[in-house]
């Protein structure tokens, strides 16, 4: 699946950063991405069926959050597939390698305020190959949580005041479902 989003012909540009540019087409303003072509989203669960979340403290929600493993795809390397992005991003955050990783949607991270895409992918056959915790400019705490525990560890968080992206509970959905709702694929 192509995750390129083009700007708009019509598009009035607002304001351009490094990352983000604001733009405005008829009364509608959004943002885009200027330095990659989507995010990946990696739903994982270790060898002793733990699921992987990691934790950081994000600027725009001036707070710690819970997420899934996650990451830019195209921002390094132009040659860059959701695939190859979420192998590395799984490792970097977390430090598990995974055998396999599968594509199972691409849709939008916030359809009324970004053009953004985001993929969700599945990774398979984990191996602990490091410790995580991110590049130089990250300091991403791993979580590893019993599956059966996830839901109640997440609303747990979300009490102690964390900040949860409700894509959460959809790749707790996708960890043993397909997107159509059948039983997730070998």
């Amino acid at each position: 699946m192509d995750m390129q989003n083009t700007k708009a012909s019509d598009a009035e540009v607002l304001a351009e950063g490094t990352y983000l540019r604001l733009v405005r087409r008829g009364r509608w303003e959004y943002a885009e991405r200027v330095n990659a072509r989507g995010a990946v989203i990696i739903i994982a669960v270790t060898p002793d069926d733990k699921m992987l979340f990691v934790e950081q403290f994000r600027v725009p929600m001036d707070s710690k959050t819970i997420e899934m493993p996650a990451g830019l795809v195209g921002d390094l390397d132009a040659e860059d597939t959701i695939e190859s992005a979420a192998r590395r991003e799984l490792i970097e955050e977390t430090g598990w390698q995974a055998d396999e990783v599968k594509l199972l949607m691409v849709g939008p991270a916030s359809s009324g305020m970004s053009n953004e895409l985001v993929a969700f992918v599945r990774a398979r056959g984990l191996t602990r190959v490091g410790e995580g915790g991110g590049d130089s400019s990250e300091d991403i705490i791993v979580h590893e949580v019993p599956v059966a525990d996830a839901p109640r560890w997440l609303a747990q968080k979300m009490a102690e005041g964390y900040s949860m992206d409700a894509k959460l509970w959809a790749g707790l959905w996708l960890l043993d479902r397909d997107p159509d709702g059948s039983p997730a694929s070998p």
